[in-house]
């Protein structure tokens, strides 16, 4: 049974940092794509960061692009989010999610929800101004 458990969220001011962690169990990360997510009240849900696993290279929407980094611990089967700069509409459910095939993120693009077939439960992250 695959699990992914993220931590590490919290509550913020604005132009603070916070480092989300993703741990996998029965899903090996290493050589697969691994994404994060958040979805906020009354808007759907976003794709944010992508990390491969093989290689740590990563992906970002333009909306966290130079404040976001993701990367991995394959031999902890960890990925993590850090959030620096963060502002208030940064504020949302954080998820991370994998994939069954890396192929996956290469057909249906990285950022895309869809191509996700396991999720975490999330973590709440809010920024205050």
């Amino acid at each position: 049974q695959v699990q992914l458990v993220e931590s590490g969220g919290g509550s913020v001011q604005a132009g603070g940092s916070l480092r989300l962690s993703c741990a996998a169990s029965g899903y090996t990360i290493s050589n697969s794509c691994m994404g994060w997510f958040r979805q906020s009240l009354g808007k759907e849900r976003e794709g944010v960061a992508v990390v491969y696993t093989a290689d740590g290279s990563t992906f970002y929407a333009d909306s966290v692009k130079g404040r976001f980094t993701s990367s991995r611990d394959n031999a902890k089967n960890t990925v993590y989010l850090q959030m620096n700069s963060l502002q208030p509409e940064d504020t949302a459910v954080y998820a991370c999610a994998a994939p069954l095939s890396i192929y996956s993120c290469i057909t249906r693009g990285p950022l895309a929800a869809d191509a996700y077939q396991y999720w975490g439960q999330g973590t709440q992250v809010t920024v205050s101004s």
